[in-house]
Order: C-alpha cells, then sequence, then structure tokens
C-alpha cells in the first residue's frame, strides 16, 4: 500500500465525523452580510452561441415526449440496491438538525436532490469495495459512530435517541461511515502516487520566494453569461445570496448552481495567492478587500459572474495569529423575559458604555457588579475556534482590553476582556516531506473523484 495514500486518507477524511460539525457547511455559511454587489453589465445582443456549437446542436431544437428528464423523484435503484424516499428523508433530517437551518418546501427539494446524488455515491463506493473483496467489520462502524457521539458530547445510547428524536436513524449514519471506510480502502488499494524530490524542491522554493506575503482560502460560485443572459444570470447570482442570508450553506449552494469545475467540492478553489493568472483580477481585488466570514458578488467577469466566499487568510511560512491561545473573562447581561428590541438596545448602550471602562481583567469584577452581570472565566480559548466576527474583533486587542458587545435578546448581551496571551510559535516554511504529503493528498483526491465518475458511468441507476 502506497504511503501516500494513507496519510492523505488520514489527514481529514472521516467525513461523517465532519459531519457532526457541519454536514454541507464548509466551516461556516458566510457569516457576515455579503460585500455590496457591483452593478450588472448591461444586456447586449448575442455574441455567439459557443457552447451550442461545441455540442453541434441544431438552432432549432424540438423537444420529443413529454417527461421532463430534470424533474426526478427522489427515489432510485442503484444496481439493484434500493434508495428509498425513507433513506433521503433520514439524512435530510440530519443535516438540518446539525446545521440548525430552517428550509422553504422549494429548498427541502433541492436538498433532497442533492443528498439523493450523495446517496448513489456511497452506495456506488460500498459496492466498488465489495467488488473488489473489501469488507468493513461492524465494529470499526461501532467505533465511528462512538466517535460522532462524543464530537456532539453524547454516548452511543444518547446519539441513537436524538437521531430518532430529529427524524433521523442510527441505519443512515452507520451506512455513511461504511461508505466512507470502504471507499478509503478501495483508494488504499488502487490508488499510487509518488512525488519527486525535485518536483517538491521546486514547490518548496516558490514557497520561499512567497514567504510572508498573504494566501487566502476561497470558496466559488461561478455562473457562465452571455451577452444577452448577463442580466438573468445576474439576478439568479442575487437570488443565491439571498438563500445564503437565510441560512443556506455556500458549499450546498456550489454543488447546486456552481458551473465551474470546482463545483463538486463545493466550490472550494484551496489556498491561492493574490498573483498573475490565479484568479481573475475582479476576483483578485475583492478578496484583498474582504474579511474571512464575508461574500462578495455577483463579481462581473469575462465570462460570467462569481460569487466568492472567504474562508480564511494566513500568511505563507509565518505564523497564525490565531493560533494565539487566550485567557478570557466574559462578561454577560440578560433580559428579562418580553423585553423589545428597543428596550434591549438601550440596555446594551449602558452596558458597552460601563464596560469599555474596563482598565485590565482586575477592574472586570467590579464593573461587572455595577451591571448586575455575570462573570465567567474561559481559559486556554484558541482565537481560531471562534465564528470569524468574533475572531475579527479579538485579533487587534492586547492584554487588558474589551470586544465590543456582542449577543442577541434571547442569549444576553456580553463582552470578552482578554486577561492572557500566549501566541503561537514561528512555524516556518514546510519541509520537503510536508510538501510531498500536500501535493500526494491532492493527487489522492483528483484520482478518487475521477474513479467516482467512472463508476458512475457504468452504473445502472433508475429513478423512481
Amino acid at each position: 500500500m502506497n504511503i501516500a495514500v494513507t496519510k492523505a486518507i488520514r489527514a481529514g477524511r472521516l467525513s461523517v465525523l465532519a459531519l457532526a460539525i457541519s454536514s454541507l457547511a464548509p466551516a461556516a455559511m458566510a457569516q457576515t452580510a455579503p460585500a455590496q454587489p457591483q452593478s450588472p453589465p448591461p444586456s447586449q445582443e448575442d455574441a455567439a452561441a459557443a457552447l451550442a456549437a461545441q455540442l453541434d446542436l441544431p438552432a432549432d431544437l424540438k423537444i420529443f415526449g413529454k417527461a421532463d428528464p430534470n424533474v426526478r423523484k427522489p427515489t432510485a435503484i442503484v444496481n439493484n440496491a434500493v434508495l428509498t424516499g425513507t433513506d433521503v428523508d433520514q439524512r435530510l433530517n440530519l443535516i438540518i438538525a446539525l446545521n440548525k437551518l430552517t428550509l422553504k418546501p422549494e429548498e427541502r427539494d433541492q436538498y433532497r436532490m442533492m443528498i439523493l446524488r450523495q446517496l448513489i455515491d456511497e452506495t456506488l463506493q460500498i459496492q466498488e469495495a465489495k467488488a473488489n473483496e473489501i469488507t468493513v467489520d461492524p465494529k470499526e462502524i461501532d467505533q465511528s459512530f462512538g466517535s460522532v457521539a462524543r464530537r456532539l458530547q453524547k454516548t452511543p445510547e444518547q446519539m441513537r435517541a436524538y437521531l430518532r428524536q430529529v427524524g433521523a436513524s442510527e441505519r443512515s449514519m452507520r451506512k455513511q461511515i461504511e461508505g466512507e471506510i470502504a471507499w478509503n480502502r478501495v483508494l488504499r488499494r488502487k490508488v499510487d502516487v509518488n512525488i519527486s524530490e525535485e518536483e517538491a524542491k521546486a514547490v518548496l522554493e516558490r514557497l520561499r520566494a512567497a514567504q510572508g506575503s498573504e494566501e487566502y482560502h476561497v470558496y466559488e460560485i461561478y455562473m457562465n453569461a452571455t451577452d444577452d443572459r448577463k442580466q438573468e444570470v445576474y439576478t439568479g447570482m442575487q437570488r443565491i445570496l439571498q438563500q445564503m442570508k437565510e441560512g443556506a450553506p455556500f458549499d450546498y449552494l456550489a454543488k447546486t448552481y456552481s458551473e465551474s469545475s470546482t463545483k463538486g467540492q463545493g466550490g472550494d478553489l484551496g489556498w491561492v495567492r493574490i498573483a498573475p493568472g490565479i484568479l481573475p483580477d475582479e476576483m483578485a481585488k475583492a478578496v484583498e478587500e474582504m474579511q474571512p466570514g464575508q461574500v462578495a458578488g455577483p463579481i462581473p467577469l469575462s465570462t460570467g459572474f462569481s460569487i466568492v466566499y472567504l474562508a480564511d487568510k494566513r500568511k505563507i511560512g509565518m505564523a497564525d495569529p490565531r493560533g494565539a491561545k487566550l485567557s478570557l473573562r466574559q462578561i454577560t447581561i440578560t433580559f428579562p423575559k418580553g423585553t423589545n428590541e428597543a428596550q434591549a438596545t438601550a440596555r446594551a448602550g449602558q452596558f458597552a458604555a460601563a464596560t469599555q471602562t474596563i482598565k485590565g481583567c482586575g477592574d472586570a469584577a467590579n464593573v461587572a457588579a455595577s451591571q448586575n452581570a455575570e462573570v465567567v472565566e474561559k481559559d486556554g480559548i484558541v482565537i481560531g475556534d471562534l465564528p470569524p466576527a468574533l475572531q475579527n474583533l479579538i485579533l487587534p486587542l492586547q492584554v487588558g482590553q474589551v470586544t465590543q458587545p456582542f449577543g442577541t435578546i434571547e442569549d444576553g448581551v456580553r463582552v470578552l476582556v482578554v486577561c492572557g496571551r500566549d501566541d503561537p510559535p514561528v512555524q516556518g516554511l514546510p519541509t520537503i516531506e510536508q510538501v510531498k504529503d500536500d501535493l500526494e493528498d491532492k493527487r489522492v483526491n483528483l484520482r478518487a473523484n475521477r474513479m467516482l465518475r467512472d463508476i458512475r458511468r457504468d452504473a445502472l441507476i433508475e429513478y423512481r
């Protein structure tokens, strides 16, 4: 077995464990308001039908038959394995519960179709493993199920009860676990990746030349737009932004609507630098002006529009300040039941004025007492583990300083006082072995996607 495949698989892939945090969202769903969209270019005469020419499509199409091939009911038979509506609903209910989503009926239908595609792939992966005489011991599934439960701070029995409560099932989760373990073993057996020393050294030299410059973890939703469709596509992307505001995860929307090659990865472009040829100039400019957690778009490009989500940013070969561990004091006020927004705003304003007078952690208890507020100490908090908006509040603060107030009427309003800060050590550039691991990981994933694509092509799938 190739060590590269083993490392790539171990580097983060029992995705059902990630599901315990978020099934469809890329660690965050655009947590801040989208940046102001630019005005769409004016609609023009149709310049060319490039795609139609490539596919040799007739200019005057006639549709035969009544059935719409794009309308599918969420049940299917995959090489004689039956996927039922119950299978789809149970997986959907779990995703809704874990991500705390509120879906409109049409959004729920879109999710169901996306989940059906995932279940089809999962079934094909299990079938491919069995065809290669690869089996998964039920004890391994038990172990992974227990890991998911622990991440949700539950015992296995509590996890089973939780799944029943939200309309999911243990059987559905166990099948997902089985599919992931089985597919990983198929990859171990079939994928062989070798990275040369020279290739790794060349990558390391490029990193050394870029050391200290910023790189960005970017997601995109791209839609092509010919001149005659620009207004239509722009309007459609505005609706996508509205779905984000209502809680739809970015990568779900990318998998559903994007026309980019990154669609299958939820729009994930990975870590990129702002350099010629890496991102279109319009996207690069928007990304440079964004903070992690923000969305910008629709951004006009030469061939269409993009919506971009900045998940994270860092400096190459430098210590990440978000790796700092903090000692904090949290001061919280709560509102009596029935408090309206105006009353809460006024009370929060008084609280903000009082807490901004705090002069170090030794003063926090006195100010809290004057505000009838609760004080809680929190140690060992890693900045990068906080929500992006809160990271942005805390990053510039020095020891003894206080955040702006944040919260809700239901949960109360609070501030954080920085009492101590342990900055992370400077990590420097990766080693040759780390560069090799990263390159191997990417190529294993590429091969895996190609294998699954070929398996889909040979499969017999009947929608019911």
